[in-house]
């Protein structure tokens, strides 16, 4: 079996001077062990009484009176989210990390990063909004529960890049404890260890009394606090895909117009493990990649999502918030209700459920028959399909005014729907 600490998630993120625009270029595969099935949803803004409650993967937490419209990309089993965006611009990924707090209480059911992210993106307005949220959170409730409903021994702690149109915030954690580091310009990269050094601009406040009760750090004029090696329980070797990643960011970024398609390329790299094959023990599940517009910009931000396992033979379709969005029911997986517990509608440590959507399957079957024949017609079909949708959509967007908005309701649903049609 695969070690979990060296194959899981990458997720990057580019800022001007280095982007095309000067927008804000997001990306992140999400690697899941083998067989887990992802979904891509939407859920609409809505208002919530005082006394409303809300039931997250394992535990229930009050609701907040207003939660932003959010689009996901999501395990199907859990109710939290591997990454996805906000109607304000935000944008989430979460890596798994092991730090020196990892033990035998990660199985407890609290919140999971996933749930974190989620609700961080339900509730903020800007990434400093969701860093401040995921924190109150985390001291509240704390982390923990089972990462996987196939692995139930598979647990970790978390790390975000969290971006919006101006900035992002690297923030790790060590069970209820974080650190957090800014990112204004340039390129920056998480995988599955802590990157966080010196430069810490928020963290817990009881966070070096902690490290200094443990007897992980002595404050001393010649030992200065360094989260990552204070807290990480890593020799480096998890770190691999972490520096190459950071390289094919600094290549692409030379020419100060990065962009969209560099980022697709960076998800699709497959010499890094970066991009995993569906036949791996941990594979690329599902990507995204979002293009966020400079504060004050006439054009939407414009998010883009494959629903499929391994980008490489994915196609990126767009996603764009507006009033009325009119999502397909091919990238939702089939709703089960769980019989031991009614209330629930996810059974979870269930290896026969069947959670693939209709888009999964159809992409599934099409995969097989292509990888049997001598040709790469079908792949060549998708990525024309890809690449006829990029160009489009950003010439759409360039002359792009509020009335078009009601022209964007089907975006994403006619963009799956043209894939299907070549899976038939």
């Amino acid at each position: 079996m695969t070690d979990p600490k060296r194959m899981s998630c990458d997720t990057f993120v580019v800022l001007p001077p280095n982007t095309a625009n000067d927008c804000v270029i997001f990306g992140k595969n999400s690697d899941r062990p083998g067989g887990e099935v992802q979904e891509v949803v939407y859920v609409e803004a809505r208002d919530y009484p005082p006394e409303a409650k809300l039931q997250c993967t394992y535990i229930e937490i009050p609701q907040v009176p207003h939660t932003h419209a959010v689009v996901l990309s999501k395990p199907a089993w859990m109710w939290g989210a591997e990454m996805g965006s906000n109607e304000h611009g935000v944008c989430i990924g979460n890596e798994a990390v092991w730090t020196k707090l990892n033990g035998p209480a990660d199985s407890d059911e609290k919140l999971l990063g996933m749930d974190l992210l989620r609700l961080a993106l339900e509730r903020a307005s800007s990434a400093r909004d969701a860093l401040d949220i995921i924190a109150d959170l985390l001291t509240t409730y704390g982390q923990g529960g089972p990462c996987s409903d196939t692995m139930p021994s598979f647990t970790y702690h978390n790390s975000f890049l969290i971006v919006d149109r101006k900035e992002a915030w690297v923030m790790e954690t060590a069970e209820n404890l974080w650190a957090a580091q800014q990112i204004t310009s340039g390129p920056k990269n998480i995988s599955n260890c802590l990157v966080i050094s010196t430069k810490i601009d928020a963290m817990s406040p009881n966070l070096k009394d902690v490290a200094q009760a443990k007897g992980y750090w002595k404050p001393d004029h010649s030992n200065e606090f360094d989260f990552a090696k204070v807290f990480g329980d890593q020799d480096g070797s998890d770190c691999f895909r972490l520096h190459k990643g950071k390289r094919l960011m600094t290549n692409l970024c030379d020419a100060g117009k990065f962009g969209i398609m560099d980022m697709c390329s960076i998800l699709r790299d497959q010499e890094s493990d970066i991009c995993r094959s569906k036949n791996d023990d941990f594979p690329t599940a599902a990507s995204q990649v979002s293009v966020l517009t400079p504060p004050g910009s006439t054009q939407p931000c414009c998010h883009w999502f494959t629903a499929t396992p391994d980008p490489a033979k994915s196609v990126f379709k767009p996603f764009i918030f507006c009033p009325g969005v009119n999502m397909p029911a091919h990238t939702a997986s089939p709703i089960i209700p769980d019989k031991e517990d009614p209330a629930k509608i996810i059974p979870r440590f269930k290896k026969t459920v069947d959670r693939r959507h209709n888009l999964y399957k159809l992409h599934e079957m099409a995969i097989m028959k292509d990888k049997e024949s001598d040709d790469n017609e079908l792949m060549d079909t998708l990525r024309e399909l890809e690449t006829r949708s990029i160009e489009e959509t950003q010439k759409f967007l360039s002359k792009f005014t509020e009335k078009n908005y009601q022209e964007v309701r089907d975006l994403f649903k006619d963009v799956v729907d043209a894939e299907i049609k070549f899976y038939k």
